[in-house]
């Protein structure tokens, strides 16, 4: 679409959140265009197929609480397969590398973690008093780093960054979902229809005049509304400044940062030998660890998942790192004779991403309020959206959609109270 030099309202991201807004405006009779500093739409979520026969989603893959997710009826609007089989980790274990006994002796100390977080966020709710999730773990416990590691897959974050407060408002239906042809080209083609301009980054929002002036890469343009939809560390980091400055936000970002999960897939020659749809996983009793999903949708490959810390010493050290890492730890749950049948395909590097730092959002102990104070729209003009800005479904792409929506609801009621 071509730059415009007006406009009623721009948004800045075309991300779930961003696309979300998009569409709820469409028959607004307002103008409106999307800014989006990549090539391409979706931001976090992002499907690619790096072999023939390989559909790999970079990004989020699950429709999470999928009886309440929004991305279920669009899914079906659009006519994409939505697979409601079990997700891997509900009892499809593999392999020897994690015993029967130990799993379930694993799932009592985890539960009854929750258990504990749950008791004390009424106490925190009760007292005022915020607090660390990781205190929460049972002193002595030969599963706490593993239990520290679900907490890097579920938050991106090891406990002790994670306010217990936050941790007690995601809502978690236990319900998950995937879509066949990826949730990244479903994100893509639900926003296919919306006018955006890409390879625009956005580097300045001045709303000191009446009409709010962006200036971008591809040039200046004048809205009556913003819609912000971009990463809380991009606004951390001051990547996009206001004039006048807002102080409030940029405080609000630094106490949700984006944590960390990426993800690695790889070829695996000779598949029938291992289950559709498996997870693989070793009693470790490390942070530190990956989890494996094995032949997602019967496909002749092996995906990894990494969080946290690790996660990030693994970026760190460089392309292919992941897939490394990966490989190692599979060898060393199912023997010497599978390195030979794994071949790295493609692996996330979310944190190096320039256009998202990071992959997910939590609250630092203290800041659960903060997603309220960065969903506050400013003066009328100015609306802010994302998966941070979610109460209950942080971290989602549903949760960023809905939030999207809601920002340009916000925006078409200031138009009707003027």
């Amino acid at each position: 679409m071509p730059f415009p030099t007006e406009i009623n309202v721009a948004i800045i991201g075309a991300g779930a959140a961003g696309l979300g807004a998009a569409n709820a405006l469409k028959d607004s009779g307002l103008s409106v265009i999307v800014l989006e500093a990549r090539n391409r739409l979706g931001g976090r979520a992002h499907t690619i197929m790096p072999s023939p026969d390989v559909t790999f989603d970079v990004g989020c893959g699950w429709l999470h609480s999928a009886d309440r997710n929004s991305f279920v009826k669009i899914a079906e609007q659009l006519g994409f397969e939505i697979n409601r089989a079990l997700p891997p980790w509900a009892e499809r274990a593999y392999g020897k590398a994690f015993p029967q006994d130990d799993r379930d002796d694993f799932i009592r100390a985890l539960n009854a973690f929750y258990d504990r977080a749950e008791a004390a966020a009424a106490e925190a709710i009760t007292t005022g008093q915020d607090c660390a999730a990781s205190l929460c773990l049972e002193p002595g416990n030969r599963w706490n780093p593993m239990i520290d590691a679900i907490s890097t897959y579920v938050n991106g974050r090891e406990l002790d960054q994670v306010s217990i407060l936050d941790m007690d408002a995601y809502e978690d239906t236990d319900i998950n979902w995937r879509v066949r042809r990826g949730y990244g080209a479903l994100v893509a083609a639900y926003g296919a229809s919306c006018p955006v301009v890409l390879n625009c980054a956005v580097t300045l929002i001045d709303h000191s005049a009446k009409r709010l002036r962006i200036e971008t890469s591809q040039g200046t343009l004048t809205a009556n509304k913003v819609i912000i939809t971009v990463p809380t560390n991009l606004l951390a980091d001051e990547t996009i400044r206001f004039h006048p400055a807002l102080p409030a936000k940029v405080d609000a970002a630094r106490g949700l940062p984006l944590g960390l999960a990426d993800k690695v897939t790889l070829a695996l020659e000779e598949p029938e030998a291992l289950p559709v749809e498996g997870n693989l996983r070793g009693a470790t009793m490390r942070t530190g660890m990956g989890t494996y999903h094995i032949r997602p949708f019967g496909q002749p490959c092996i995906e990894g998942f990494f969080g946290g810390r690790f996660a990030k010493s693994l970026e760190d050290a460089g392309d292919g790192a992941l897939a490394a890492a990966s490989i190692d730890e599979i060898v060393s749950f199912l023997g010497s004779d599978f390195r030979r049948k794994l071949k790295p395909l493609a692996e996330s590097r979310w944190a190096h991403d320039p256009f998202a730092r990071g992959s997910y959002s939590h609250a630092l102990p203290g800041h659960a309020g903060d997603r309220a104070v960065l969903a506050a729209p400013v003066d009328g003009r100015l609306f802010f959206a994302g998966e941070a800005t979610s109460p209950e479904f942080f971290t989602t792409a549903h949760g960023a959609r809905d939030s999207g929506e809601r920002a340009a609801k916000e925006a078409l009621a200031s138009l009707a109270k003027r």
